[in-house]
């Protein structure tokens, strides 16, 4: 059986589990989150896991929720997923189910992942399988710039041999590979003036407009050897109808899947971005990004868990991803991006999952802890 979405055979203890997670994926989903307002969240979920028996539940200095599973010798296993949401407070918060689905904003990204961790954490309780930490983590999404397990690398509470990052709707997915990411809001400025009166002026906002359609352009050209993104995402500018723009902007996103690559699109959006405002001054602000990196696929986190999915009957992907994994690539600690369960729609508001895959997710989060723990005794 292939298909990830079929419900696969699990325990009696995962399967009562799993309606745990429901419940509190509905509960998370009614909470809005938006990038550094994960407060709420985060106190209801250090709530879950003190009433749940966990040791040391406490939210940290940035607003990450930690709490201890699991004793033992050595550097600790760390299962994550983030408290944070693209969904502003303006957003109708909430879930409903629609047959075997749940819908609605945050469920799949990262609500079910979030309700998920401690209910891994129970089926890992008696595993033997050494130390293991929860995080649940701030500033994951937009331009939280992954502070919150950027900071929970820094500074944990023991060493972290190994880190999960687990999001609600990958199951069946193996991500070894982070997509890095440079982002930069770009101001184009020249000396304006009257739409009639100075016809011939250069116009900043027809200055932005034509780099735009060029960076759009070096997107589909493309690096050869690997996949890339460029984006923009917002601008503006402009004084008045009838006046050629002083001044313009606008947010700009590459992604790549290394390092190098990340770093030569860089170079050529640079030099689109010269090329076209000849004659104007450019200036930009840092708004942040992801280190690319990744582990290979031999690597024994990736071997376990391809393995849990493959024992389950489900065929693994090695796809390409941007989560809070890639903060740990950057550091030389082991990550992968796994899942809980399937689902879509993600940062929209139609944003679904799939119910009855919930439970062999759980079991398939705990075997690949399980399996990574044996192949390093």
């Amino acid at each position: 059986m292939n298909d990830p979405r079929t419900n696969a055979a699990a325990s009696p203890d995962a399967a009562s589990l799993a309606s745990e997670v429901l419940a509190r994926t509905e509960r998370l989903a009614s909470i809005p989150a938006p990038t550094g307002e994960e407060s709420v969240r985060a106190a209801v979920v250090r709530d879950w896991w003190t009433g749940d028996g966990w040791t040391h539940a406490h939210i940290d200095g940035v607003g990450n929720v930690w709490a201890e599973v699991s004793q033992g010798e050595g550097p600790a296993l760390l299962l994550g997923g983030h408290l944070d949401t693209v969904f502003g407070r303006e957003i109708i918060h909430g879930a409903r189910r629609d047959g075997e689905r749940l819908l609605g904003p945050s469920v799949a990204d990262d609500s079910v992942a979030v309700a998920a961790l401690s209910a891994v954490g129970s089926l890992l309780r008696d595993a033997g399988a050494g130390p293991i930490w929860l995080v649940a983590t701030v500033g994951e999404e937009g331009l939280g710039n992954l502070i919150g397990i950027r900071n929970a690398l820094a500074s944990p509470p023991q060493p972290i041999g190994a880190f999960l990052a687990v999001e609600g709707n990958y199951l069946g997915r193996v991500s070894i590979t982070g997509v890095g990411s440079i982002r930069r809001r770009v101001y184009v400025s020249g000396p304006g003036g009257h739409a009639w009166e100075a016809a011939d002026a250069p116009s900043a906002v027809i200055a932005t407009a034509k780099i735009v359609a060029a960076l759009d352009a070096l997107g589909t050209r493309g690096v050869p050897g690997t996949r890339i993104s460029v984006n923009v995402g917002r601008m503006g500018g402009g004084e008045a109808v009838n006046a050629r723009a002083r001044e313009a902007w606008f947010d700009l996103e590459v992604r790549a899947e290394g390092p190098a690559a990340l770093a030569a699109l860089e170079r050529a959006a640079d030099q689109e971005i010269a090329r076209g405002a000849e004659g104007f001054r450019v200036e930009s602000d840092d708004l942040g990004g992801r280190p690319a990196g990744g582990i290979g696929e031999d690597h024994p986190l990736a071997g376990a868990a391809a393995e849990a999915l493959a024992e389950a009957g489900i065929t693994p992907s090695f796809v390409p991803t941007s989560t809070d994994a890639n903060a740990a690539h950057q550091v030389g600690i082991p990550a992968v991006a796994v899942g809980v369960t399937t689902g879509g729609g993600e940062h929209t508001l139609g944003e679904w999952i799939d119910v009855p895959p919930i439970a062999a997710g759980l079991e398939i989060l705990a075997a690949t802890v399980t399996r990574y723990r044996a192949g390093l005794r």
